[in-house]
């Protein structure tokens, strides 16, 4: 019988002790790791850049050609929301999501047709309006607190053509 030199001879140690123990300490042996969703490798005539996705951001870099958040985690998230009215073979994007200082809602097969843009807060207010003019809109967001927004696309029957969930941040 092995003795134990930790514990006075009187106290026994149950394997429920020992698997809480384990688990505290594998627990905190894993406190840096993350588990992203998505990620790569992006190189261009500016440089390099690794990426990822599914993580949640700590500094971002702004500059005169664009804006790079990095951290540990970036949240990411493209989400219509409810059924779109297909009345055209129109499609939008909205990136990037979540946004920090600007929007680009993209469309595809964009044909002159008479589309706006409403951006509404999430009680339904609409904040911000416009006519879309060509395939890239973009949507000043500065001004936005952070939180979470619906971009709506509508055409001149004021019908939704799609509807997106934006996170500001």
């Amino acid at each position: 019988m092995k003795k134990n030199i930790f514990l006075p001879k009187n106290i026994k140690t149950s394997p429920l002790a020992y698997l809480v123990a384990a688990l505290l300490c594998s627990g905190l042996a894993q406190a840096q790791e993350s588990i992203n969703s998505s990620g790569g490798n992006a190189a261009g005539s500016g440089g390099n850049i690794s990426y990822s996705i599914g993580q949640i951001v700590y500094t971002t870099n702004i500059g005169n050609e664009g804006s790079v958040a990095q951290g540990v985690q970036h949240s990411y998230e493209l989400l219509p929301v409810g059924n779109s009215e297909k009345s055209s073979n129109i499609s939008f994007t909205i990136f990037p999501n979540p946004s920090t200082d600007n929007l680009i809602l993209q469309a595809s097969n964009f044909n002159n047709e008479s589309l706006w843009f409403e951006l509404l807060d999430i009680q339904g207010k609409q904040l911000i309006k416009g006519q879309i003019m060509a395939n890239q809109t973009q949507i000043n967001t500065v001004d936005l607190s952070n939180a979470t927004y619906f971009v709506h696309v509508v055409n001149q029957e004021k019908q939704k053509v799609q509807s997106f969930k934006l996170i500001k941040n």
